[in-house]
C-alpha cells in the first residue's frame, strides 16, 4: 500500500512487527517445548509469556486505542458505507485484550498444571492467532485505502501526530524503547526466527 501519511506508516510497520510476533507464537505452539528451537522447557514457556505480555502491554494499550478513539470515528463519518466494518473491528477490540489475558492463564495452566491442559491453551492459540491475524487484514483491505481516499488533511494532522508519538519495541527501525528494553531483548534473543534469533524449525 503506497502512502504519504505518517499515521498509515505507523499502522502498517506496527502490523509486521505483531503478525511476525504472531507468526513464530504460532509455530512454537505447534512444535512444542521440545521441537520449537527456544532451548529448555523454560526458556519454552518464559518466551510465550513474553510474547503474550507484549501483545497486551503494547498493541492492546496503544495500537487499538488509537484506532478506536481517532481513526475509526473520524473515518465513520467520512465514509459511513464502511460502518459494519468498522463496528466490527471495534468489537474485536473490545474483546481482545480479554482473550489474551485468557490465553495467558491458558499457558499458565499448562506451564504449572501439567500436559492435561496443554490442548485448551493450543486450541485457542491458533484461534487467537486466526482472529488476530484477520483482523489485521481487515483493517489493512477495507479502512486504511478508503481512509486515504476520503480524510481530510486535518484529519490526518491529528492521525500523523497521535500514532507517531510511541515507538513500537519491536520496531528495528526505531530507537529502543528503555521501559521494554528487557522485554525486547527476552524476546527477540531467545524466539526462533522469523521474528527472533533463535534456530528457526522447519
Amino acid at each position: 500500500m503506497t502512502t504519504t501519511h505518517d499515521a498509515v506508516r505507523v499502522i502498517l510497520d506496527e502490523h509486521a512487527s505483531l503478525s511476525a510476533m504472531l507468526t513464530t507464537f504460532s509455530q512454537m505452539v505447534r512444535l512444542g517445548p521440545d521441537a520449537s528451537g527456544a532451548g529448555s522447557p523454560e526458556r519454552y514457556f518464559d518466551v510465550l509469556r513474553a510474547m503474550l505480555f507484549y501483545i497486551d502491554a503494547f498493541p492492546e494499550k496503544n495500537h487499538h486505542p488509537k484506532e478506536s478513539n481517532l481513526l475509526f470515528p473520524r473515518l465513520a463519518r467520512a465514509a459511513p458505507q464502511l460502518m459494519a466494518t468498522i463496528e466490527q473491528l471495534e468489537r474485536d477490540h473490545m474483546s481482545g485484550e480479554m482473550r489474551v489475558r485468557e490465553l495467558m492463564h491458558l499457558l499458565m495452566a499448562w506451564e504449572y498444571m501439567g500436559e492435561l491442559h496443554r490442548p485448551a491453551f493450543e486450541s485457542e492459540a491458533q484461534r487467537y492467532v486466526s482472529f488476530y491475524l484477520d483482523h489485521m487484514r481487515l483493517e489493512e483491505t477495507a479502512l486504511l485505502p478508503v481512509a486515504q481516499e476520503v480524510l481530510a488533511d486535518s484529519d490526518w494532522a491529528v492521525l500523523d501526530e497521535a500514532f507517531t508519538r510511541h515507538t513500537d519495541p519491536l520496531n528495528p527501525r526505531k530507537p529502543r524503547d528503555p521501559q521494554f528494553d528487557r522485554l525486547f531483548t527476552r524476546i527477540v534473543l531467545r524466539a526462533p526466527a522469523p521474528l527472533g534469533l533463535g534456530e528457526a524449525e522447519a
